[in-house]
């Protein structure tokens, strides 16, 4: 697992065009803390990356009370929308960005949660870590 070191400046210049409208008046430390929060009822645990973007994956989430293990085939964001539908958070992904920088991949995606909008966002080696942890930052951040 590769949690990259966030270059801020880089990775809000990244951000598709809304996000960066509401973020403009943030620092970069803000920003990271705002949209890339690792606190939350969700974390990832392990993580065993696929590859290529349609290649198996393995994530290991935990919650509050148990720890619940994916393993999928394909589309990174089906899979962790089923996995946390299940798990009580019927999460619906509005606006999804990936973008490759020379820090790694960013990944911007707006999401929907029991009738609450809001960002997450996350910066990583692999396509589709960086699609989770984007997916957790963005529901835990609803969630709070």
């Amino acid at each position: 697992m590769t949690i990259l070191t966030l270059d801020t400046d880089m990775f809000h210049a990244a951000a598709p065009k809304g996000l960066r409208a509401e973020s403009a008046d943030l620092t970069a430390a803000q920003f990271h803390v705002r949209y890339c929060g690792h606190t939350g009822p969700i974390r990832l645990g392990d993580w065993s990356p696929a590859g290529s973007r349609n290649a198996e994956f393995t994530a290991t989430l935990e919650f509050a009370d148990h720890l619940r293990t994916v393993v999928a085939t394909g589309n990174p964001v089906a899979a962790m929308t089923s996995a946390l539908y299940e798990e009580g958070y019927p999460v619906e992904i509005l606006q999804f960005h990936q973008r490759r920088t020379g820090a790694g991949t960013a990944t911007f995606v707006q999401c929907e949660c029991n009738g609450r909008r809001g960002w997450g966002a996350a910066l990583s080696d692999d396509s589709a870590e960086s699609t989770v942890r984007a997916m957790i930052a963005g529901v835990n951040r609803l969630g709070r």
